[in-house]
């Protein structure tokens, strides 16, 4: 009970201190671990019992790392993450061999060494996280290119330190590919099931915590790192555990305030004092050590950030991030001295490591992250609207289900209301000028794989067009789910240039449609899991149809067993000489609608009696 009242009492402690001095806590949090340690006063020992909750902490940045990521944004710079940690690994790995060899160690020692200084752990995440920033192209970068730095690392371990009774390499590979198949395809699979039977916050909190220790012994089970299991079940969660969701704050509540600290604990409990007095040689092979990675990760993204336009502040974010070491090292320095390819300078020589490279790493990603979200900040300030949103469900609709979409669409000023039935909804749509949404859930949101959104003409010369896009790209970002466009091709067009726009990058996938008489499209290629999105807009505006009249029978007819969403933009009876998006699409102008006007009169009557049938 003394241990336990300890590790609570410094985990209540050290952040408040932390903050009176201006000290990141993770620093603070390691040196607590040492004072407590057996090298110090001797408190808290390195049990095995706070190495696994330790192992716990670590498993849960990675796995929040995973999960917090933005898959569209992650996918546009996925190129740039391989490119960056082929250098960031790289550089590292051939000044650590050359250093190797300046101590007149043997080829493999020097190349084991320079995988070691290879590999980074993203222990400072969490301030990133603090911040709010996680999903910054920079962040981005790293995330990718460290799951990479990670993978050449136990490759190069794996290789130097292997013998004649390993196991065949084609059974390690046959492994592996049973442990991607259960966390990329079983798992997401699994949380959909019990998602949409059990939505009470124990049942799905313990499910992903399940999931997540099962992703890590199946990492190890395959000879890889168990960090690279949580970050691969992150991802593969991505989708059903929404950032803005109850459950992803139950999760970093528990993570942030009991594992990860214990974790930060344990650290400084492995950093033995004594070792720093031992032989003048040890000193060396540390200062060796840390030169080497700070050279050789600086080196990495000085030139990525001169390759890809980042700018300098983004390239001290990156640099901060990928230094830091912690977990890995001590695996790969262990496996080698266990292996006889490291003698005992060299492994003192990375403990000391590790406290200097976590501490520098702490200032230096407080200091950039705090200037990024200030940046980030003044952008959003610049590009917020005054605008309101009115959320309305109809008939038995729960009020809550309004209340989730809400805060997975991250917005602040949003009224719910609730109607009795189609005709008050049309009549409220009609007399507001508002963004409105009205939602109807069969499913829960984090258990949809896919959007089909039809989008009728004209709807980019919508005055709030650009919002509403922002609201489908947010949805999709959160819950995972792909998104397929169905439009005219001058829509489509104008649908592509705002899916590339920079940092608002979104994956789509496009179908063909002559005009809306074309929509019902979607119930043909509706399946089980997708979300039926409807674009739609109020008379006397540019997109807008006489069979939007029509939409209530449309969805209790055809969509009755599905989840849907009908959108329509905010009205502006002042529109005309508004900016678009796409100034090269030249406005419709009165003609042309009055043409079209009597074009869909003509061709109404044709399509009611077609529609009833």
């Amino acid at each position: 009970m003394l241990i336990i009242l300890v590790v609570l009492a410094a985990i209540l402690l050290v952040p408040l201190v932390c903050r009176k001095i201006h000290v990141p806590s993770i620093v603070g949090f390691i040196l607590t671990g040492v004072l407590l340690g057996p090298s110090a006063l001797g408190v808290l020992a390195n049990t095995p019992s706070v190495a696994l909750m330790g192992k716990i902490g670590l498993l849960y940045i990675m796995f929040q790392v995973g999960i917090e990521i933005d898959r569209n944004d992650f996918h546009q710079q996925r190129y740039r993450s391989a490119f960056f940690g082929l250098l960031s690994f790289l550089f590292p790995f051939i000044i650590g061999t050359a250093a190797g060899l300046l101590f007149g160690w043997t080829w493999r020692s020097g190349l084991l060494l320079g995988a070691m200084l290879g590999s980074h752990t993203l222990m400072t995440y969490p301030i990133v996280s603090r911040y709010g920033i996680q999903k910054t192209p920079a962040v981005n970068i790293v995330v990718g290119g460290t799951m990479l730095t990670i993978t050449l690392s136990l490759l190069a371990l794996a290789f130097l330190t292997a013998d004649d009774t390993d196991v065949k390499w084609y059974i390690s590979l046959s492994k592996v590919a049973v442990m991607l198949v259960l966390i990329l395809w079983f798992f997401p699979l699994l949380c959909q099931w019990v998602f949409k039977r059990w939505q009470d916050s124990a049942t799905s909190f313990m499910l992903v915590m399940v999931l997540l220790v099962a992703s890590a012994w199946l990492a190890d089970w395959t000879g890889l790192d168990a960090i690279l299991g949580a970050f691969i079940c992150g991802v593969a969660l991505n989708g059903r555990v929404p950032n803005h969701s109850p459950l992803m704050k139950r999760i970093n509540f528990v993570g942030s305030n009991l594992f990860v600290p214990i974790f930060l604990l344990g650290v400084g409990l492995m950093i033995d004092i004594e070792v720093f007095w031992e032989s003048w040689l040890v000193w060396a092979v540390a200062g060796a050590m840390i030169a080497s990675k700070l050279i050789g990760k600086w080196t990495a993204t000085f030139v990525t950030q001169r390759l890809f336009g980042l700018s300098d502040v983004e390239r001290q974010l990156m640099f901060s991030l990928t230094h830091a070491t912690a977990a890995g090292t001590l695996a790969i320095v262990a496996i080698g001295f266990n292996a006889g390819v490291f003698n005992d300078e060299t492994l003192n020589g990375a403990i000391i490591m590790i406290l200097v490279l976590c501490t520098i790493s702490s200032f230096l990603t407080e200091r950039a992250a705090k200037q990024i979200a200030l940046q980030e900040e003044a952008k959003l300030e610049s590009e917020r609207t005054q605008d309101n949103w009115t959320f309305i469900c109809v008939g038995d609709e729960k009020n809550d289900h309004l209340n989730r979409l809400a805060e997975l669409s991250q917005l602040n000023n949003v009224e719910l209301v609730e109607c009795t039935d189609w005709q008050e909804t049309l009549k409220l749509i009609e007399h507001t000028g508002k963004s409105t949404i009205v939602y109807k859930e069969r499913q829960p949101l984090n258990t949809i794989n896919r959007l089909l959104v039809a989008v009728p003409r004209y709807a980019e010369k919508e005055h709030d067009f650009i919002s509403c896009f922002g609201q489908l790209r947010r949805l999709s970002s959160q819950i995972g789910a792909k998104v397929i466009f169905y439009a005219t091709p001058e829509t489509r067009q104008a649908l592509k240039a705002l899916c590339h726009r920079p940092g608002k990058f979104l994956r789509a996938s496009y179908r063909e449609i002559e005009d809306w008489e074309d929509a019902l499209r979607l119930a043909q290629d509706i399946e089980q899991n997708d979300l039926a999105v409807f674009i739609a807009s109020r008379h006397a505006t540019p997109s807008y149809h006489p069979l939007f009249e029509k939409i209530p029978d449309m969805l209790q007819r055809f969509f009755a067993t599905h989840s849907f969403l009908l959108l329509y933009p905010e009205q502006n009876t002042e529109w005309e000489g508004q900016d678009t998006v796409l100034t090269d699409i030249p406005q419709a102008d009165s003609t042309w609608r009055i043409v079209v006007w009597v074009k869909d009169a003509v061709n109404r009557v044709i399509h009611n009696i077609q529609f009833r049938k």
